[in-house]
């Protein structure tokens, strides 16, 4: 009877439910293969849910997030091309190194609303992006 009822309940959940998807971002445009990327991925509530570093091949990164639920996500990253661990700025807190978000949003005069860096993971995901240098 046991037996019967867990697979009862098994049959009313969604499969979307125990779905475990990846997500690959690949970072391009970078100027050299100095530091590292550093990043952060957060979920639709900007809970942070994972930092980490990853190196530099060939001007251009990949960072991979395995078994996420299907849901909302937002990423952002900086070229730590002194591997200080931070982003450097200069006068005016204008940024020395490269950073982005993704969905590619605009940055330019400041950060941009969380909103807009939002995307979705409902199967296994590629996001392209492409890094911000400022040369004011």
């Amino acid at each position: 009877m046991r037996k019967f009822n867990f697979l009862f309940l098994l049959i009313l959940l969604p499969l979307s439910t125990f779905a475990q998807y990846s997500l690959s971002v690949e970072i391009t445009g970078l100027r050299n293969n100095t530091g590292d990327i550093l990043y952060e991925l957060f979920d639709q509530h900007h809970k942070s849910l994972k930092v980490g570093n990853e190196v530099i091949i060939d001007k251009k990164c990949v960072v991979v997030f395995d078994n996420l639920k299907p849901g909302k996500y937002a990423f952002n990253y900086i070229h730590d091309e002194n591997k200080n661990r931070k982003l450097d700025t200069k006068m005016l807190f204008i940024p020395k190194e490269g950073f982005g978000y993704s969905n590619n949003v605009d940055a330019k005069f400041g950060p941009p609303k969380f909103e807009k860096w939002l995307f979705e993971v409902k199967e296994n995901t590629k996001l392209n992006c492409k890094i911000t240098y400022l040369n004011f």
